[in-house]
């Protein structure tokens, strides 16, 4: 049964919730990338219950959140034993170490090496693919989608990343789903073609409910990268 979710907060909400009385809660945004990755995790886990979604509207935030939760002002943060924990990639880490659940990072020391490596590479891919938004795409995207392409020929014990599904996919995944939905609908660029790997790994986790459940709405993709990226 899907999670019936809860409406993001703005400015009209004066007091935050009852902070640090052991609630675990992620401060989340349904929009954003970053906080997208850590809502993937903790329902791939499981921990619907455990850790309670409080989201909020990043275009009119509620002041109690810089003032009183996370003066960085930015999501995902993570409210647990009485402390405050931002940055995804390390939200999902923390997730992933702290709380019950299937494994996300494998035992196998040469895949947790390659695991590393891909985290890494993952604020490249990034910048890279949002800075051309505000150049040519056509041609300044191919090298990092070429990137994942080969990563993901590095296993053949299955279709992901690490072979199984890792922290790995759930780190790209919420960017390549913008991208891939932005790319083609204004420059009519289709990140999988020649790339047979990154297509087979996009068809496998749309299969993934953790993921799906969560995806964005591609409109919501086109309006706010239009507004971001492509206003005169």
């Amino acid at each position: 049964m899907a999670e019936v979710l809860p409406t993001p907060l703005n400015s009209s909400s004066t007091q935050p919730p009852p902070l640090f009385d052991g609630t675990t809660r992620l401060y989340t945004s349904y929009v954003c990338p970053f906080a997208h990755r850590v809502w993937i995790t903790r329902n791939y886990k499981g921990l619907q219950d455990k850790i309670k979604l409080v989201p909020l509207d990043l275009a009119d935030r509620p002041a109690w959140y810089k003032e009183k939760v996370y003066p960085e002002n930015k999501v995902p943060a993570l409210e647990h034993n009485g402390k405050i924990i931002g940055e995804s990639l390390d939200l999902i880490k923390y997730l992933d170490s702290n709380f019950e659940g299937p494994a996300l990072l494998p035992d196998d020391p040469a895949k947790r090496k390659f695991a590393e490596e891909l985290l890494s590479y993952t604020d490249t891919f990034n910048k890279v693919v949002f800075t051309s938004f505000k150049g040519d795409p056509v041609k300044e995207v191919g090298p990092t989608f070429d990137y994942i392409e080969a990563a993901l020929h590095k296993y053949d014990d299955g279709p992901f990343f690490l072979g199984h599904f890792s922290l790995v996919d759930i780190a790209y995944v919420p960017f390549v789903e913008r991208f891939q939905i932005f790319l083609q609908h204004v420059w009519k660029y289709d990140i999988t073609a020649g790339r047979p790997k990154l297509t087979t790994w996009i068809e496998e986790m749309n299969k993934i409910d953790a993921y799906n459940q969560t995806k964005t709405d591609p409109k919501e993709v086109i309006e706010g990268f239009s507004k971001k990226f492509l206003a005169k």
